[in-house]
């Protein structure tokens, strides 16, 4: 009987995790050279979103720097302190120690709120350790640090009329070797 590959290096899954790692790192980059500033990214099969005052020519410096640091084995930039990986890994340790701690069904109001302090001393501890936690599951989940051949295709900065709105880059990526329509939206 032959091996399967990992759910998490199929197709569409694996590009999602290899973009995702150089979205962190770009914006571990820009955060570094910019840390008076605020960014945000989210990934998808074919690149990522950035978020964030920067200009097209930067960006485009950063995002290359990037790919070449987790080429060059730096999978380290892949992991970033504001994942939402890290905050629904909390809110599922959290969520279900609380279940728990509310699963005895008993009747009245009062019984029930008398489990409350085991709820809070529940959801505390899940709180407090689950921030080592986010970070493994980024590694060996949600993120990549190896981009596999990954290359940047494009950039396209969008901007609102609108005062106020933050600036939006699309960093389109493919593979190399692969068709550039492979990496169009």
């Amino acid at each position: 009987m032959s091996e399967f590959p990992s759910p998490l290096e199929w197709g569409p899954v694996s590009l999602i995790r290899r973009n995702h790692g150089l979205e962190h790192a770009t914006i571990n980059l820009l955060s570094q050279r910019h840390p008076d500033r605020s960014f945000a990214g989210h990934s998808d099969s074919k690149g990522y979103w950035i978020i964030g005052e920067i200009s097209t020519d930067e960006l485009a410096e950063v995002a290359q720097e990037a790919l070449t640091r987790l080429n060059a084995g730096e999978h380290n930039l892949a992991i970033h302190a504001h994942c939402g990986t890290n905050a629904v890994t909390t809110g599922v340790i959290a969520g279900g120690l609380a279940w728990m701690a509310m699963l005895p069904n008993e009747k009245s109001f009062g019984k029930k709120l008398d489990r409350l302090p085991w709820v809070i001393l529940l959801v505390t501890g899940a709180v407090i350790l689950s921030q080592p936690l986010g970070p493994k599951v980024q590694a060996a989940v949600t993120t990549s640090g190896t981009p596999d051949g990954l290359v940047i295709r494009q950039i396209t900065r969008y901007e609102r009329e609108m005062p106020g709105r933050p600036v939006m880059h699309r960093v389109q990526t493919g593979i190399t070797g692969a068709p550039a329509e492979t990496a169009a939206e």
